[in-house]
């Protein structure tokens, strides 16, 4: 049956994607987006299809949401100032737009007395801080301690056990790890899936949150530095420079190609065993960041070695990746894309694209304020 969906921040590449396979199943889609320069360069995104309805406007504003809010069976909470840097200095902005735009979008639902078969919040791994661990002498560590600025300093960049001192080994994450936040982002997503789920459980609502990792493919900002690692390094490449990677480029994370999240996004929409679940959305594979370099160098033909920095910056984790058996288990998700798959359909892509490389900026803008060295 066709749905009314709506799609908060549906104008960036995620939301995209996901327009384009919910028109594909015969819904019509709503997006609610305020175009950030930062982002979108201030215009409708040419990959966005004719076929969705557009509005401009920002998720903090009552009337907008009111607006946006007619008739919609099913929400997407897209609608996030993304960026784990960025974050830490500009804070006012961050809690602004993720935690109250999710108020907003929360009370106007209120207001209406609106009963949608679905809210789907978009979720982050940031919220776990380090991802977990094993010691091989103590065992599994769900809750190891975060680096401190004094450790990053020093170049030491393994965790430790604190019981026996013996450096720890990542493992899969699950959903049950507790949240240790390292970011102002990493506490304004807890935020935005806390409070749907709790809005969900008192009013009678199916929520489902979705924690994704670390997103990639065609469509993703190539202009806006504090985006995903994967377009950062790609515009470095195409514009002739050499990723910069932090630390020692061992650092392991889960990259997680826009068609799987949208397979999942999908999923948890006709699905009701995850209603009031919140489940990790990832490929399950761990990859260290210096592979995510030299993949992508040489899917575009550039052979170019990433440069490893050994600089750090505040906020960053060393190592996490997911655990998906709960995805699998209450959604039917199986990833599809392999790294190479995902990687070398970007490069087909950024073959057409133009970007300005501002990773410099992003390191001028940090180092102001002590957050990186």
């Amino acid at each position: 049956m066709s749905k009314q969906v709506l799609i908060t921040g549906g104008a960036g590449f995620v939301g995209s994607h996901m327009a384009d396979a919910l028109l594909n199943e015969g819904h019509s889609v709503r997006i609610l987006d305020n175009l950030t320069p930062q982002v979108h360069g201030d215009d409708r995104p040419d990959y966005l299809s004719e076929d969705v309805e557009l509005v401009r406007g920002d998720v903090r504003d009552p009337a907008k949401v009111r607006e946006v809010l007619r008739d919609v069976d099913v929400i997407f909470h897209f609608a996030a100032a993304v960026g784990v840097g960025q974050s830490m200095y500009e804070i006012s902005r961050y809690m602004s737009v993720n935690t109250q735009g999710t108020a907003e979008l929360l009370q106007e639902m209120l207001n209406l007395r609106m009963t949608p078969e679905k809210l789907i919040v978009a979720s982050s791994m940031s919220i776990y801080g380090e991802g977990e661990y094993l010691c091989s002498g103590c065992g599994r560590n769900s809750a190891p301690p975060l680096r401190s600025m004094e450790q990053l300093r020093s170049g030491k960049w393994e965790l430790r056990c604190e019981m026996c001192g013996t450096i720890l080994h990542p493992i899969p994450t699950r959903e049950d790890k507790p949240s240790d936040l390292n970011s102002i982002y990493a506490l304004s997503k807890r935020d935005q899936e806390e409070m749907c789920l709790i809005y969900g459980r008192t009013y009678g609502i199916p929520v489902t949150a979705l924690r994704f990792f670390n997103i990639y493919g065609t469509r993703q900002s190539l202009s806006n530095p504090y985006t995903g690692v994967a377009a950062i390094f790609a515009t470095r490449l195409i514009n002739g420079e050499a990723p910069l990677v932090f630390e020692d480029g061992e650092q392991v994370r889960d990259f997680v190609n826009v068609h799987d999240i949208v397979q999942a996004n999908l999923l948890a929409m006709d699905k009701n065993k995850a209603n009031g679940e919140v489940v990790n959305i990832g490929s399950g594979k761990p990859i260290q960041i210096r592979r995510v370099a030299e993949l992508l160098s040489s899917a575009l033909g550039k052979h170019s070695n990433p440069v490893i920095t050994k600089k750090y910056r505040a906020g960053d984790i060393r190592h996490c990746y997911a655990d998906i058996a709960r995805a699998r288990n209450l959604l039917g998700y199986e990833p599809k894309v392999t790294h190479e798959e995902g990687f070398g359909e970007l490069a087909l892509w950024l073959a057409s694209q133009k970007s300005e490389d501002k990773a410099e900026t992003m390191l001028e803008e940090l180092s102001t304020y002590g957050l990186t060295a």
